[in-house]
């Protein structure tokens, strides 16, 4: 697989330490969390006019979130001393059984066009002129070419993985461990951590 690239590096000192200074203080367990997993409370310079939108999007996802949990619960456990060729099978069933759950899912089912429309909005404003040009030539130079943009397949394991810098995941809508955002171009992706399905995707995320 790939090794995971964050575009956090391509952010300015200044963007970060801003942001992180406008964010809620953090809980002392919040340090073992991941930014995906971060409290809804460190949202707070979310704007009120992206907070509806937002929460249906969340709300969409832990619809998927649920269905597939539900399917994984149906599907025959794994030992706890299982094979590498064992847990490849386990995997590929699982990819089975949700996208065969998901049949008729077609892009923008979970990225609606309103949804997408006010993250592309907090992406642009997020991102200085400098800094987008940075983050573009690092997309541009990631290794995902074989990425179908198609939902309901498979994200490749030999593909990079282009994740989002932290400071900008607190502006976006807040995710669940099961899912995460990757980049692929300048669209945005949301693929399920477990089982590599390519969840949605919206298109002319990144400005």
């Amino acid at each position: 697989m790939k090794p995971k690239r964050s575009l956090v590096g391509s952010l300015s000192a200044g963007l970060a330490a801003a942001l992180l200074a406008s964010a809620a203080p953090a809980p002392p367990s919040a340090a073992a969390q991941t930014p995906a997993q971060t409290p809804v409370a460190a949202q707070a310079t979310v704007a009120p006019k992206h907070k509806a939108a937002f929460a249906a999007f969340e709300a969409r996802v832990k619809e998927y979130v649920a269905m597939r949990e539900g399917v994984e619960g149906k599907m025959p456990k794994l030992p706890k001393d299982a094979t590498p060729e064992q847990i490849e099978a386990h995997k590929m069933a699982f990819q089975e059984a949700v996208r065969n759950a998901r049949s008729s899912a077609k892009p923008g089912d979970i990225f609606v066009p309103k949804l997408a429309q006010h993250i592309r909005e907090v992406i642009k404003s997020e991102l200085k002129p400098t800094t987008k040009r940075e983050v573009r030539e690092t997309v541009k130079e990631s290794e995902v070419k074989a990425v179908p943009l198609r939902v309901n397949y498979p994200y490749p394991e030999t593909e990079e993985l282009i994740e989002m810098p932290p400071t900008l995941l607190l502006r976006l809508p807040q995710l669940p461990k099961q899912v995460r955002y990757r980049y692929v171009g300048r669209n945005m992706l949301l693929v399920d951590r477990e089982n590599g399905l390519i969840v949605d995707f919206m298109p002319d995320a990144l400005p």
